[in-house]
């Protein structure tokens, strides 16, 4: 037991590199970005589903429609509310979010995100 000093030092270092990563970190995260509407999107008050529920299920969304128009030829989405929506990422949701760079590439970079939807769809032109 003379090497009990070693061990504990080994210990001890031994855990302030596993450690490392967290503790050199805290603090040091960035807020999540303000995202910009456009007036387009200001003027409609509603989105297909709640501000804080689309935040979080966008991807879900957007990914039912896809197997919905794709694979079952559904084009219509109906809300909770009852009103009706073209599924179509073009013709709905960048109707009112037409400013691809502030509002959805500020959020998909701070989430180090890379969302597969303009492998098909053409980027949107800036309004």
């Amino acid at each position: 037991m003379k090497d009990k000093g070693k061990i504990i030092a080994g210990v001890a270092i031994f855990a302030a590199l596993v450690s490392f990563p967290f503790w050199y970190n805290t603090g040091t995260a960035k807020p999540a970005p303000e995202l910009i509407l456009a007036p387009e999107a200001k003027a409609a008050v509603t989105c297909i589903l709640p501000k804080d529920q689309m935040a979080k299920e966008h991807m879900q969304l957007l990914d039912g429609w896809r197997n919905s128009v794709v694979r079952e030829g559904q084009r219509v989405y109906v809300a909770e509310d009852g009103k009706k929506y073209d599924m179509s990422l073009s013709n709905t949701c960048l109707e009112c979010h037409t400013n691809k760079a502030d509002f959805c590439d500020k959020c998909h970079d701070y989430a180090a995100v890379n969302p597969y939807c303009w492998d098909c769809h053409v980027n949107p032109k800036e309004k």
